[in-house]
């Protein structure tokens, strides 16, 4: 339910009345809509701002008219209102009115609630009650009664501040009223305290009196501050709560956020004491010290703040209290100076406090040169000339106050020097920016320049990056527009000769360093050129070089700074290439830098093989063949020609034209320095010529390599004969192992290469005829049974199980390419097996019985699987066809009319499985049906036609022809695109597999051989030519579809 309030305006003129135009019409303009969730049966105004709702249920809603917020609800079904339901049902006369005017009638009270005066009276069956707003005095005097002494004080500073809701009882202006409000929450405060007093617990843990008094006494200094009643708060409030130790702790506590946020800057005097007399006592020393740099010093003790700050480091608060409380900004910084001053001058290392002090001390002076006080505000604008000129007068004092007779001059500069050069150096270097060029500025300037040339230049005290730190700030200041500063051109050449002294080798890369600073900001100007590349050269300061070089352009010359820098040669790669290739250079200078590289091509390769080879390949590919020619170490080419031809290196082999002979070079070289790599290294090459590669791997005796490569050319047979000699070797090794010694390292070469030898085999069996694979399979199955047949039967030792497992090995693969019964026959014509016993061979014929059983077991499963298979399917398709159809619709497709309704005799029904029903006359009559061999092929009219009407495709034709093997024709209208003939034929083959027709001949074939026994040979080759022989050939052994019942 929603309430509308509106802003109505009436204009009524006599003319305007009598003319009925628009000007006598009320204006009404829509301010707010209130949104109610329940049913409202009464609205009441009790004053302007707010309104009085009754819903269905007699609950009275207090609501805000301009908040739209809900501030009462209360329950008044004890009043027992009175409703008006007999006038509304017109019971007199015999209630003939509308049903909606009677459900009005049920809830009508418009004549029991009036309002007046600022009260709402309600009619009751037994009683007359009023309703009225509690003034602002009573509201809050309700809250006191029931003990809510921070609700009471929260609602009466909502009255002070005009943010209550339904105020009465408040007259006169803004600040009478706000008067009259501070007089009452005075009082509550000191009930309140009273009550903070009263209700603390008197016995328990210190803890639980802590945590009492932190709820409540936090309110009172709150509201105090609000009400800017801080005499009350120190007073009265303060002396009442210093009654308890503990509450005046937690008192002098919660005052720190108000003085942090600067809400309170002072108080009396004593509370100032007791306040760091309880930080002292609790050791709250940096929670002190950020108060005090808060507050107004004038209510503070200075010297014994001071004392206090000095004796618990509390540096911030010292020099505080000293600007705002005494305008010194001098003393302060003598303070800090004795205590770092003589372990640095002693040259000892400061501890961690000192170099506290450090710090602060070179902010307070930055601080004090830029116009800010310390540690945060700004120094009055009318003191801070007065103050820079006391802090530059004192840095350059020549002496202390208190100077010993052994003190050197201008110890503040010193010791700052000292402390932190490039820290000092830079609060001097932004001073100089606010500067003004007047005639005291200038001097200023000129005064401390020559002060710290004075005390740095003339004393070997100071590191070389403190001097070069001295010279860089000189050089920024000289290389400024409007500058001012003298400084004798001499002092650089000291500090040239300084920092390049070659006597000197300790900090060589700091005075490197510094100098190339001091070049880099301008300090060029300051040196000759021509004599300043030569001692950087002489000091091997090849970065100074560099930069030198690189001013008169003169690249080609850096290329030898980065080779005979020891820290920065791989960086020469990057260089060359950076040149090569970013735009910006003109021709001669990448000409002179290519020339260069060139030149020292020996000694990149010797540095980096992979990084040249990659420069090389990117910017001098057309002179790699003058490279390999010049290039005498040959260890040197062959890590050159690895890292530029082995795709391994990440090199792109297809931007190098490389001819066959450059490869063939490096295969040798790889076969000289590491033969191990040559097979790996040769599958992944490209470029090169098998004939004479296969010449160099026979030629260093890489059989396995030169395998590769016959097997690569195609002589497979000669592969095979490599790997096989090899293997023999290795195998006449072992046999005379046996009769000498114990040795077992020869069985593991022996098992690697069968496994070679095997998979040689396998890869090309497929391809070779029953023959040429006998021809492979046999002379391995000699080559192993053949250390077995010298030995004798007492001369058998430990080797002739591991054997008999290799020959196990063998038997097993071949197995899958020789028939079985040409492997047994070929072992019984053994002339070593041929006559005796076969006890010899017992152990291979029983693994080839085991194979066989195995392979057996397989077929039959294989041979179940299929049959099921089909059988299901077979069922399934016989399930669908003998399926009954269920049409649609009950009426026909073409004519639209019911089937039922038809009473031609020759008219039947034709049901499609599609569900599409149709009278046979109706599918003759749009020529969906044709007689073929005395029966008649019907074809569904809307499935076939994609025009819903037109005529079918030509394809009837083929149809009446002979060609009726579907009956689902496509029009001519709806032939397929290219891309759609192309999708379907690979879905076609993706899903082609072998005929289960030919599946289950080719097993029975199978399965009808066994029967002639396993000694039998058989003349042809039938394996040939059997699917499962097949490479394609894939068993789809998917679950069976599911079928609707």
């Amino acid at each position: 339910m929603a309430v509308s309030f509106y802003d109505v305006n009436h204009c009524s003129s006599l003319l305007n009345w009598e003319r009925r135009d628009d000007s006598g019409a009320i204006h009404v303009t829509k301010q707010k809509q209130l949104h109610l969730h329940y049913d409202l049966i009464n609205f009441t105004w009790i004053n302007s701002r707010t309104v009085v709702l009754l819903d269905s249920v007699e609950k009275l809603h207090v609501i805000d008219r301009q908040t739209q917020e809900e501030l009462e609800t209360i329950e008044i079904s004890e009043v027992q209102l009175v409703y008006n339901s007999s006038h509304f049902k017109s019971l007199a006369t015999g209630g003939n009115v509308s049903q909606a005017l009677a459900l009005v009638g049920e809830k009508a009270c418009y004549q029991s609630i009036s309002s007046c005066g600022g009260q709402i009276f309600y009619l009751g069956t037994k009683s007359v009650h009023v309703m009225m707003i509690r003034s602002w005095r009573e509201r809050v005097d309700h809250l006191l009664k029931q003990d809510c002494l921070t609700e009471a004080l929260a609602l009466a500073w909502s009255f002070h501040e005009g943010k209550a809701k339904a105020v009465v009882g408040l007259s006169g202006d803004a600040n009478k009223r706000k008067a009259v409000i501070a007089d009452r929450m005075v009082e509550i405060l000191f009930h309140y305290a009273d009550r903070t007093l009263k209700k603390c617990p008197d016995q328990g843990k210190i803890q639980v009196m802590e945590q009492h008094f932190q709820d409540m006494v936090p309110v009172t200094v709150d509201y105090c501050l609000l009400l800017q009643r801080t005499d009350l708060l120190f007073s009265q409030m303060y002396d009442k709560l210093s009654e308890n130790s503990v509450a005046k702790g937690v008192f002098l506590e919660c005052l720190e956020p108000y003085i942090l946020s600067d809400k309170l800057m002072g108080m009396t005097a004593q509370v100032m004491k007791d306040l760091l007399l309880h930080y002292q006592d609790k050791n709250l020393m940096e929670d002190m010290e950020a108060c005090i740099v808060h507050m107004d010093i004038t209510s503070l003790d200075i010297q014994q703040v001071v004392l206090l700050c000095w004796e618990n480091h509390l540096y911030d608060a010292m020099i505080y209290v000293y600007n705002s409380g005494m305008n010194d900004f001098i003393s302060p910084m003598e303070k800090l100076f004795k205590v770092i001053a003589p372990p640095l001058n002693a040259g000892k290392s400061l501890t961690d406090e000192k170099v506290v002090m450090g710090n602060k001390l070179l902010v307070y002076i930055s601080c004090c040169l830029a116009g800010r006080a310390y540690p945060l505000g700004d120094i009055p604008e009318d003191l801070v000339p007065l103050v820079k000129n006391q802090v530059f007068e004192f840095l350059i004092r020549l002496h202390s106050a208190e100077a010993s007779a052994d003190e050197e001059v201008y110890p503040y500069v010193r010791t700052l020097l000292h402390f932190d050069t490039r820290e000092f150096l830079n609060v001097l270097a932004l001073t100089f920016e606010d500067f003004k060029n007047d005639k005291q500025a200038v001097e200023y300037q000129q005064r401390i320049v020559d002060i710290l040339l004075k005390v740095m230049v003339e004393n070997s005290d100071f590191t070389p990056s403190q001097v070069g730190c001295l010279f860089t700030f000189l050089a920024r200041q000289l290389a400024k527009p409007n500058n001012t500063l003298f400084v004798n051109r001499t002092l650089f050449d000291q500090v040239l000769e300084f920092l390049c002294s070659p006597d000197d080798d300790s900090r060589h890369s700091e005075r490197q360093q510094v100098l190339l600073e001091l070049l880099q900001v301008g300090g060029i100007v300051q040196f000759e050129e021509n004599r300043l590349i030569p001692m950087a050269e002489k000091a091997e300061f090849y970065q100074i070089c560099e930069f030198m070089y690189e001013r008169e352009h003169l690249y080609d010359k850096i290329i030898d700074c980065y080779l005979r820098d020891p820290v920065r040669k791989e960086e020469v790669f990057n260089y060359i290439h950076n040149i090569l290739s970013i735009p910006g250079y003109s021709a001669e200078e990448k000409q002179s830098v290519w020339q260069k590289a060139m030149k020292h091509i020996e000694e990149l390769l010797l540095l980096s093989p992979n990084k040249a080879a990659d420069l090389i390949a990117t910017h001098f590919d057309d002179q790699i063949e003058g490279i390999i020619k010049n290039l005498q170490d040959q260890f040197l080419l062959f890590q050159f020609l690895r890292s530029l031809l082995d795709p391994r290196e990440g090199i792109n082999q297809d931007t190098l034209q490389m001819s066959p002979c450059v490869t063939e070079q490096f295969i040798e070289l790889l076969c000289h320095y590491s033969p191990d790599q040559v097979l790996e290294t040769l599958q992944v090459l490209e470029f090169y010529r098998l004939e004479e590669t296969i010449q160099i791997t026979q030629k260093h005796l890489l059989h396995e390599a030169s395998s590769y490569l016959l097997e690569k050319k195609g002589d497979v047979h000669g592969a095979f004969l490599v790997m096989l000699e090899q293997l023999r070797s290795k195998l006449l090794v072992l046999t005379r192992e046996i009769e000498e010694s114990t040795e077992l390292h020869l069985l593991k070469d022996i098992e690697d290469t069968l496994v070679k030898i095997i998979a040689l085999c396998q890869r090309n069996s497929h391809s070779l005829n029953q023959q040429q694979r006998e021809a492979l399979w046999f002379p391995l199955l000699e080559a192993m049974m053949s250390p077995q047949k010298l030995s004798s039967s007492t001369a058998l030792c430990q080797y002739s199980e591991p054997l008999k497992s290799l020959t196990m090995q063998v038997l097993n693969n071949m197995a899958a390419f020789i028939a079985l019964p040409s492997i047994l026959q070929r072992i019984l014509q053994d002339p070593v097996y041929g006559r005796g016993k076969l006890g010899e061979i017992q152990g291979l014929v029983l693994g080839m019985l085991d194979t066989f059983n195995y392979e057996q077991t397989l077929l039959e499963t294989t041979t179940n699987l299929l049959n099921h298979d089909l059988h299901w399917s077979l069922c399934n398709l016989r399930a669908s066809i003998t399926k009954g159809l269920n049409p649609k619709q009950d009426y026909c497709c073409i004519c639209l009319q019911q089937y039922k309704r038809r009473q031609e005799m020759a008219d039947e029904i034709i049901v499609f499985s599609c569900g599409h029903l149709y009278h046979s006359v109706c599918l003759l009559s749009k020529e969906c049906g044709i007689e073929t061999k005395g029966q008649m092929r019907w074809t569904c009219y809307k499935c076939n036609s994609s025009n819903k009407g037109g005529k079918l495709s030509e394809n009837f034709s083929e149809l009446k022809k002979g060609n009726g093997a579907s009956l689902a024709q496509s029009s001519s209208e709806s032939l397929l695109d290219s891309q759609q003939i192309q999708a379907f034929d690979q879905l076609c083959r993706l899903y082609r597999g072998t005929s289960r027709l030919a599946l289950l001949t080719e097993l029975s074939r199978t399965r009808g051989g066994e029967k002639h026994g396993l000694l039998n040979v058989s003349q042809g080759d039938p394996a040939l030519n059997s699917v499962f022989q097949n490479e394609n050939f894939q068993l789809h052994l998917t679950p069976p579809p599911l079928t609707e019942e």
